[in-house]
């Protein structure tokens, strides 16, 4: 048995990842490392890769056979933990980007998380190559166009999570023209049927890639 360390900056996104492995990995063992002030910290600018670094230490101290970051927040810290470990290191997006350059080349990004937009963007154009070198039908010219969802994130944290869900829906029906439609966070997987319901673009979860990309790794 596999067994997954899973760090999270936020506890908003420990039920969807759950609900990803329960739905495609049962067999999977999960350990949640919980660090709730890295978001808070992050907002403020606040300095957080010292304590990314340590929760990954921390995590191969309880035999993870892989880690897997929960927040979109946090990509060059990760990055750098990523070229000092010895077992796989999984961002939170990277599996969503090669599922989004399957669909085609213009995606659209919904985020609730201004903090993050900035570097999921960079990550995002940083793996064009590799979706493109892996045959996954990229396109020289793929390009994200993010939406920042106002009020979906304090809906949310305030337990007003079908306006949260509505509020992603209505975004993403607002969309046209695009391949497919990221979920930026974790925390947003809640919306996804919703916004399956409102829109025909296809809609992609940053937990379930995810999920699929690392049980890939371990098989046979």
């Amino acid at each position: 048995m596999s067994r997954i360390a899973l760090i999270h900056a936020t506890m908003l996104s420990i039920a969807p990842v759950n609900d990803a492995f329960a739905s495609l990995w049962p067999q999977a063992e999960l350990v949640h490392l919980l660090d709730d002030s890295l978001s808070r910290d992050r907002a403020e600018g606040k300095e957080t890769s010292g304590r990314i670094f340590a929760l990954a230490d921390y995590a191969v101290s309880t035999k993870a056979d892989a880690i897997l970051y929960s927040c979109s927040a946090f990509g060059e810290a990760i990055s750098l933990v990523q070229g000092r470990m010895e077992i796989p290191v999984f961002k939170p997006n990277e599996a969503m980007f090669d599922s989004a350059f399957g669909k085609g080349p213009n995606i659209a990004m919904l985020a609730t998380f201004i903090p993050s937009i900035k570097s999921m963007e960079k990550e995002f154009y940083e793996t064009v190559p590799t979706g493109i070198s892996t045959g996954t039908g990229a396109a020289a010219g793929a390009s994200v166009t993010t939406t920042f969802v106002k009020g979906a994130r304090e809906a949310s944290d305030s337990g007003n999570q079908d306006l949260h869900n509505r509020l992603i829906a209505g975004a993403a029906a607002s969309l046209h023209g695009y391949d497919a439609i990221m979920l930026a966070h974790f925390s947003m997987s809640t919306a996804s049927e919703l916004c399956e319901e409102a829109t025909h673009i296809p809609i992609l979860t940053a937990p379930d890639s995810a999920v699929r990309k690392i049980q890939t790794y371990f098989q046979d």
